[in-house]
């Protein structure tokens, strides 16, 4: 499991058992909390993928950016050494912008790899690069030039939002017919893309929304992986979560999860919720509220029924398993 401690303004990555978390998620939380120590560094979490960890360090001055990352084993403490640095010139890119970054195995080649879509502006192009360094690389390698697109931003904003399945990266981003600012501000869930990059074969392709989901502001939305397979969430005055069962059919999305929002006692401020693992023997899926309150709820998705509801410490968000 990863999490972000905001008090102690560090990045977790510790082994967490699924079982004790959907017995006892407060307990095993907290348990856990005290028995592993952070990286020695504040690092940002890439990703994670068979259990290992990639962790992004990060060098910004006036002109220009640099990132790096490390790949680490939470289970045995063993750590990577820098990647090569990538060397981002400010002047190259319109303020503010965000950076996609992904972290993925391609098992054809048997590599670990960190992938940047890198879209910049050098003349107007209106193109993006997709940057590669692999575990053990000495230097990052430009794979692919396509149309530049536009990422989707999440309430806690971090320089990615990726979800890798099936030896791909999946990125949320605005449909090209959206590609300004001034556009994208009525863009609805109906209308996003999901971008896709296929480590192996190096190409990339988009694919569309579920069939069904509604014409609602992308409010919170996140793409993550749920028991193998792509997992779709969004707010609008439920929470709502689609998975895709079968990865190589754009048609098998079906809806999880339409869990109903406590209502708030103040206007403004919501309720924000993840999900973070499904026992699928008993279709029990385990949320975790980071909005008014830190909360943990194991919830059946046959009938949106609550089994448990346990407060956890707020300080603790963005959790990921």
């Amino acid at each position: 499991m990863t999490f972000e401690d905001w008090d102690k303004r560090r990045d977790y990555a510790i082994v967490c058992p699924v079982q004790d978390l959907l017995d006892n998620p407060s307990s095993t939380l907290e348990t856990l909390h005290h028995k592993h120590l952070p990286f020695n560094r504040t690092y940002a979490i890439l990703g994670a993928c068979n259990g290992l960890v990639c962790l992004q360090d990060s060098c910004i001055e006036d002109k220009f950016k640099e990132y790096w990352f490390r790949i680490g084993n939470p289970t045995t403490r063993v750590m990577t050494k820098d990647s090569p640095h990538i060397h981002l010139n400010l002047s190259d890119y319109k303020h503010p912008f965000r950076l996609m970054f992904g972290f993925g195995y391609n098992e054809w080649n048997d590599t670990y790899q960190v992938v940047l879509l890198d879209n910049n502006n050098k003349n107007q192009s209106q193109k993006l690069e997709v940057r590669v360094c692999c575990l053990g690389d000495t230097s990052w390698r430009n794979t692919l030039t396509c149309d530049a697109v536009a990422t989707v931003g999440r309430r806690r904003w971090r320089e990615t939002c990726d979800a890798f399945v099936s030896g791909t990266l999946n990125w949320l981003v605005f449909p090209k017919s959206r590609c300004s600012d001034d556009e994208r501000g009525g863009t609805k869930m109906n209308e996003l893309e999901i971008f896709c990059y296929d480590l192996k074969k190096k190409t990339c392709s988009c694919f569309s929304m579920p069939d069904g989901i509604l014409e609602v502001p992308p409010f919170d939305t996140e793409l993550k992986v749920l028991n193998g397979c792509l997992c779709l969430s969004h707010h609008d005055d439920n929470f709502v979560v689609w998975l895709k069962r079968d990865f190589s059919d754009e048609k098998s999305w079906s809806k999880l999860l339409n869990y109903k929002n406590r209502p708030s006692t103040c206007y403004c401020c919501r309720h924000y919720m993840e999900i973070i693992c499904m026992r699928e023997k008993d279709d029990v899926v385990l949320l975790a509220e980071t909005g008014l309150q830190a909360e943990f709820t194991l919830c059946n998705i046959r009938d949106n029924r609550i089994k448990v509801r346990q407060i956890y410490n707020e300080n603790k968000q963005s959790l990921f398993l």
